[in-house]
């Protein structure tokens, strides 16, 4: 009986509409993927008359919400009461692999009836659990339908084999332009691939339908983190952390995670080593923040027993074992770095990536065949046109191969404190600004340094190399610098030397003649018997020039 049907029907108005809603039906919730909603309904009249189909929806929803522990105590009570539903240990068993509880899976699926779905989760626990042999045995009985080829597009995925798993995801997609989701897992594929920009076009298929998708919204954050930076990543996901603010809301791990990777690693100490068996990534993040604060012994233990299985694990341990063999000075951490990088950079699949290039650059590089570095680095080098690291890397490569004025720009363009204050770069420019002729730029370098033994090698760089080159003027200055702090002969010869190429460059007009009282007082600085016999020379050749010492 429908109440309002006992009141008259107004005249007065034909806008006025019936003020009692109609309560939304479970249905209408799922249509929606209103899992929330349906949810509260099933809870409402679950209040009210409970049964064991309503608990079926219940979990259902509850995994389709992410809150797979809610829905594993759901299906677990109706096992104990005796509930004879036909998916009932596939569903639980489905719980149990998105927490991570391999083992209780594979277990519970042992009671499950035979089906299609059993047949896909056994797949992917195979995958889970390395057993290969029984991975190609479950892939075997997969067959030419929606549901077993997405399954094994997954497994591609999960395996880096992303081409395949695009090949698969259109093929489904052409005969079914409805399936937008799919839309998501081709833009993860190049996602995955680096093709940012491509991923994006592709994801902003679903997004049209579905802009408040959760995952969707997640991956065009990511999108924007590769393709522009981390604080546009935030402004994309920050509609998503009200909406995930709850612990068991789906994706809430993911997206803690992924704010601390865009805001470049602030909170990593937080929120990362909770997330570390969780999250495939959250171990790696870890490890780069690490590597970031030259925690290098604290990067090695959180990697050192991970089997690398992806490109991006193998050269995050290459990393790693490079900078352990920089640190500890061990060949072996060398050797098995080279190895690393080696093995990613010859490798079929990446040796055309950029990441490919860097790995056997890299490679060359522990080996000191700066020649083949530079191969590798000049092929890659417009994408890193403007990245520090790069032209860090760059410069030391040109600068070992005898590419002087090339290193000197790659190292000017360096904009990083971080690497200006380091006492590499500064040796290193030096070193080019001598060997470009420069040699005043670099004494100057050593005029900005505070007095300390890093100080005192570069001025040994300066008197040395200025030497070697001619730039005898500097040279003297470096030496009587050093013989002020360690009056040794060698010191002293090597002043002595620079004054005297000074003067000869004085002679033959290569110097100004003014020049010539700074080299004298230099020579008087030290207490030698053959100083005023070189400044007697000196002087005798002053006054025949009519210059006044």
């Amino acid at each position: 009986m429908i109440l309002s049907r006992a009141k008259p029907v107004s005249t007065d108005s034909g806008k006025k509409t019936n003020s009692r809603k109609e309560i939304p039906k479970l249905e209408d919730f799922l249509n929606k993927r209103d899992y929330t909603g349906a949810l509260t309904l099933l809870e409402f009249n679950g209040s009210k008359n409970n049964t064991g189909n309503t608990d079926l929806w219940i979990g259902y929803c509850a995994f389709h919400l992410g809150d797979y522990k809610r829905a594993a105590k759901v299906y677990e009570n109706l096992k104990n009461r005796g509930n004879t539903s036909v998916d009932l240990e596939v569903n639980l068993a489905c719980c149990y692999f998105y927490l991570g509880m391999y083992p209780e899976a594979l277990k519970i699926l042992e009671q499950a009836s035979e089906s299609r779905l059993k047949i896909r989760i056994l797949f992917h626990l195979s995958h889970k659990m390395g057993d290969e042999k029984k991975l190609m045995e479950y892939h075997q009985m997969l067959e030419d339908v929606i549901e077993d080829q997405l399954c094994l597009a997954s497994i591609h995925y999960l395996r880096s084999h992303y081409q395949d798993a695009i090949d698969i995801y259109k093929r489904v997609l052409l005969d079914n332009r409805d399936y937008l989701a799919l839309n998501v897992y081709v833009a993860l594929c190049y996602y995955k691939l680096g093709y940012y920009d491509v991923a994006q076009e592709v994801l902003q298929v679903y997004l049209q339908r579905h802009p408040d998708s959760a995952m969707a919204i997640h991956l065009k954050a990511c999108n924007h983190f590769r393709l522009y930076n981390g604080s546009a990543a935030q402004a994309e996901m920050n509609q998503l952390v009200e909406q995930t603010s709850n612990p068991n809301s789906f994706g809430h791990d993911l997206i803690r995670h992924n704010i601390v990777v865009f805001k470049g690693g602030e909170g990593a100490l937080q929120v990362l080593p909770n997330l570390v068996d969780v999250i495939p990534e959250a171990r790696l993040n870890l490890v780069i923040y690490y590597l970031k604060q030259n925690e290098i012994k604290e990067a090695f233990e959180l990697i050192k027993d991970l089997e690398p299985s992806v490109p991006q694990e193998y050269i995050l341990k290459g990393v790693v074992n490079a900078a352990m063999g920089q640190e500890m000075g061990s060949r072996e951490h060398i050797k098995t770095a080279q190895q690393y990088f080696q093995l990613v950079g010859s490798s079929a699949s990446e040796c055309d990536t950029i990441p490919g290039r860097q790995c056997m650059a890299s490679c060359f590089f522990l080996y000191r065949q700066f020649e083949e570095v530079l191969v590798y680095l000049n092929s890659i080098k417009s994408y890193y046109f403007n990245e520090d690291i790069f032209n860090f890397n760059y410069g030391q490569a040109k600068t070992a191969a005898g590419y002087f004025k090339e290193a000197e720009e790659a190292f000017l363009m360096i904009r990083s404190e971080k690497y200006k204050n380091d006492y590499v770069f500064i040796s290193l420019l030096a070193y080019c600004y001598i060997m470009n002729k420069k040699a005043q730029q670099a004494w100057e370098l050593y005029l900005k340094m505070e007095t300390s033994s890093e100080s005192f090698s570069l001025l040994q760089l300066i008197a040395n190399t200025s030497y070697k080159v001619g730039e005898f003027w500097h040279s003297a200055k470096a030496f009587d610098m050093l013989e002020r702090m360690d009056p040794s002969p060698e010191h002293w010869e090597g002043k002595r030397g620079a004054c005297c190429g000074t003067f000869q460059y004085i002679v033959a007009g290569k110097q100004p003649k003014e020049l010539l009282p700074d080299v004298i007082q230099l020579l008087r600085n030290t207490n030698n018997s053959q100083v005023e016999q070189i400044s007697r020379v000196m002087r005798k050749w002053a006054k025949d020039s009519r210059i006044n010492c």
